[in-house]
């Protein structure tokens, strides 16, 4: 029997790449979207079920998972994470699903200083008491944060709230989710596993700037600014939710809680720390 699978945020960076390679390998995919778009329209191309709604509708929730066994689930940086994966969680379990793989963050823990980081600790709480086995993943920053930073990039500018002397190993969106692929295709050895995501070199944050720079053939300058000139900066608007966690984990970057590596040559998902 085929196994049908329900993506979460698949339109997104690691949803779209990981109901990807499950259509390669065959299995019944149901991209959960916002909206029907260019990049839903592609996924259906490649044999998706387009499924549109929002996890905060329960209702919306339910149906998605009708006839569904394995899920992936993942909730964009805003308010709202505790009550979409307790959406998530309930009709996982009127479905009998058999296996949740959870996208959480590096930073996520009880004591946690960002907002954010602090509902997801909460959320892994409500999904590990859901009944079905979960794997949280842990990913540090995103490689793709480079890309909504272009406009300053372009103006020969690297500005974060890190400091300089803080270390992370950025990670890609596609390589997440080959993990996230690879964990649903075969789910069993992951249960209750929590999976640190990182790329394979720390770097500091003016290195970053030194590598983006030789990249361009041009000087880009690191600058260290406030979580809320940071949002400001990117987005063109004050968002105080992004902007507090953005200034929290600067803190948690600055005591090395987002360092780490992992070893993909390997084909391992163990960290080196």
């Amino acid at each position: 029997m085929t196994v049908s699978i329900l993506i979460g945020g698949a339109s997104g960076a690691t949803g779209s790449v990981a109901a990807k390679l499950l259509l390669q390998k065959d299995f019944a995919v149901r991209a959960l979207v916002h909206n029907e778009d260019e990049r839903s329209h592609k996924l259906k191309a490649l044999g998706a079920e387009i499924f549109v709604g929002d996890v905060l509708d329960f209702r919306a929730a339910r149906r998605a998972f009708d006839g569904i066994r394995r899920a992936y689930f993942v909730y964009p940086m805003r308010p709202g994470l505790v009550q979409a994966t307790t959406h998530f969680a309930q009709a996982a379990r009127e479905a009998d699903a058999e296996f949740i793989v959870n996208m959480s963050q590096k930073t996520a823990r009880s004591d946690a200083r960002s907002d954010s980081a602090l509902q997801h600790w909460l959320a892994q709480q409500v999904l590990d008491r859901a009944g079905a086995p979960v794997a949280h993943l842990h990913p540090t920053a995103f490689n793709e944060w480079l890309l909504y930073m272009r406009e300053m990039i372009r103006n020969g500018r690297y500005a974060v709230a890190f400091g300089a002397t803080g270390r992370f190993a950025p990670i890609a969106a596609e390589d997440q989710g080959a993990v996230i692929a690879a964990i649903l295709a075969d789910p069993t050895p992951h249960a209750g596993q929590t999976y640190p995501l990182h790329g394979p070199v720390e770097l500091t944050p003016p290195e970053i700037a030194g590598i983006v720079g030789e990249a361009l053939g041009k000087e880009v300058r690191y600058e260290q600014i406030t979580g809320d000139q940071r949002v400001r900066e990117v987005l063109g608007r004050d968002l105080a939710f992004l902007a507090q966690h953005i200034q929290a984990i600067a803190a948690d970057h600055h005591e090395a809680l987002m360092a780490g590596t992992n070893d993909w040559s390997g084909g391992s998902l163990a960290a080196s720390r």
